[in-house]
């Protein structure tokens, strides 16, 4: 098997002294989470409604164990298990495509933008899966993605599972130091959730919940 990272263009070398600015994607960038919109999206209502139907006992254990990893994976599994990643990417694509203008938020736009012409390399740090946020990545013209990496198969499809921990809280942190070392400082991290909190902390500015513009 073999886990998906992301693509070679979200691993651009930083430029030497430009500031690392790491934003979370959903509900930060974005009004909603967008995996979840995603699956909704290309399983339409009735296979959206009978999916979680079939996944019910692991959406019970998630009520005690609160394992966002586990429920994720089993998410996955379910309505995207067995799909070819050239596929897997081309419908991400047109998701993204599709939702744009009312999917992203306009006030953590022009801060994004803004940082980019200050030279920044800007980090989409996201616990969704790097194969569905790459296409916004793209789009918004990301010097790197670190998200949640999907497992294939050894044929190039889905298993459902990830390589490694849910990209949150702690993982954030890991991660990042992981890409740019262990002494990172971010010169600013922006977040929505409890998710996030380890990020900001290692951010000279901590941006929590501070875009609130709908398109």
């Amino acid at each position: 098997m073999s886990d998906m990272g992301a693509p070679d263009d979200f691993r651009q070398p930083r430029a030497t002294g430009a500031p690392v600015v790491a934003f979370d994607f959903d509900g930060t960038l974005t009004v909603r989470d967008s995996f979840t919109a995603f699956l909704r999206h290309r399983a339409g209502a009735a296979g959206w409604m009978l999916g979680l139907a079939r996944i019910a006992p692991a959406l019970a254990a998630y009520v005690t164990d609160r394992d966002r990893g586990r429920i994720k994976a089993a998410t996955a599994r379910e309505f995207l298990g067995g799909l070819p990643r050239e596929t897997l990417e081309q419908e991400a694509a047109a998701f993204a495509d599709a939702v744009w203008d009312r999917f992203m938020r306009p006030d953590a736009l022009d801060v994004w933008n803004a940082w980019g012409e200050r030279g920044a390399h800007r980090v989409i740090v996201t616990a969704s899966p790097e194969t569905t946020v790459a296409p916004f990545a793209r789009r918004l013209g990301a010097e790197a993605l670190l998200g949640t990496q999907m497992v294939f198969d050894a044929h190039d499809r889905v298993t459902g599972a990830f390589a490694g921990p849910n990209c949150r809280g702690e993982e954030k942190v890991r991660r990042l130091r992981a890409a740019y070392g262990d002494d990172l400082r971010l010169a600013a991290a922006y977040g929505d959730t409890s998710g996030d909190t380890e990020m900001l902390a290692i951010a000279d500015e901590a941006g929590f919940r501070v875009f609130t513009s709908r398109p």
